[in-house]
């Protein structure tokens, strides 16, 4: 049999190794293609953020208290509430939720019990049981509570109004709160799609306004409505009362749309407005279905990419924020 020349592969050698083409194995270009699939990827991703989760965030300066307010509905209220604050609780942050919505959304999503008799911050508004002896620690992280709402708080609203001192209830509760020991590093207060006595009560509360804003047109109107409710209580209730963050939610990248709306929030709103967008995705909306958010429901899939990356960031400004809570 003749030598091969030299820069070929002799017929026995292919015969004998047949994966070896020129100097790539077809194991090895396989494996490159497997990793090029939907699949793989996104669990390449899972990993990562997995991963990510073994990072310490850093923590403010003081407790944040923040509430996430928009009139308008089905903007992605509470699904920014319980991921953001379940993102920062699986990166060493202490959480505290305070669910305001009578439907109890926030209290389904971190798998709290909130059915017909559960203590909640209904008990709290109404009949002033302080707020440590409402919280519930949520399974998947236990560095994060919150403060269920049930159906009981669906009539909050009127009675509130015979009440002495009805838009501070909220506030006093927190307050007595924090002067506990180890007071949490975030408290995020989920508002209904209303301007009511509830809303009213967070906005109190807190010293910190996020608003989110779903990338339509729609979503733009009756925002000033909310500026001007957060501008008559900063001047008549609350005076640290501020807007500190902006977030994008159900970003279409296929629509001009969703960019028009994304430039003008950017434009108004500049640097208060969160780099990362929160795009659509389906299974941000299937986790509440399975009482998870959608970090733990889908840690790689791009709905949780996102809220991640908009949670670090959050986190990322506390690191510079005076006590106050607003920025320096």
């Amino acid at each position: 049999m003749s030598e091969p020349e030299p820069g070929q592969v002799s017929r026995e050698t292919l015969l004998e190794s047949p994966d070896v083409v020129g100097d790539v194995s077809r194991e090895t270009s396989d494996q490159d293609r497997a990793y090029d699939t939907p699949i793989a990827r996104e669990a390449a991703q899972a990993v990562h953020v997995m991963n990510v989760r073994q990072e310490q965030w850093p923590r403010p300066a003081a407790t944040r208290v923040v509430t996430v307010a928009n009139q308008k509905g089905g903007v992605g209220k509470t699904t920014t509430t319980v991921n953001i604050a379940a993102a920062m609780a699986l990166h060493g942050l202490r959480i505290v939720v305070i669910d305001l919505d009578p439907q109890g959304n926030a209290s389904t999503a971190l798998g709290i019990a909130h059915g017909v008799g559960t203590p909640s911050v209904y008990d709290l508004l109404l009949n002033g049981r302080p707020l440590h002896e409402l919280c519930s620690i949520a399974e998947f992280a236990p560095t994060l509570q919150c403060v269920p709402a049930t159906l009981d708080l669906a009539g909050a609203d009127i009675e509130l109004t015979s009440q002495v001192a009805r838009e501070h209830r909220l506030q006093r509760a927190v307050q007595d709160y924090l002067r506990r020991p180890e007071p949490p590093d975030y408290i995020f207060i989920d508002c209904p799609p209303s301007l009511g006595l509830l809303t009213l009560n967070a906005l109190v509360a807190a010293r910190e306004v996020l608003i989110p804003i779903q990338c339509e047109y729609y979503a733009l109107e009756g925002l000033a409505q909310l500026l001007n409710t957060v501008d008559l209580v900063k001047s008549h209730l609350n005076p640290e009362l501020t807007v500190t963050t902006v977030l994008l939610t159900m970003y279409d990248s296929r629509t001009r749309l969703a960019d028009q709306v994304a430039s003008e929030v950017r434009a108004h709103f500049g640097e208060l407005v969160l780099e990362p967008v929160i795009p659509r995705n389906v299974r941000v909306s299937e986790a509440p279905g399975f009482g998870q958010t959608v970090m733990t429901y889908d840690a790689g899939s791009r709905g949780a990419i996102g809220y991640l990356q908009a949670a670090r960031e959050m986190a990322e400004r506390g690191r510079t924020m005076q006590a106050g809570g607003s920025g320096e």
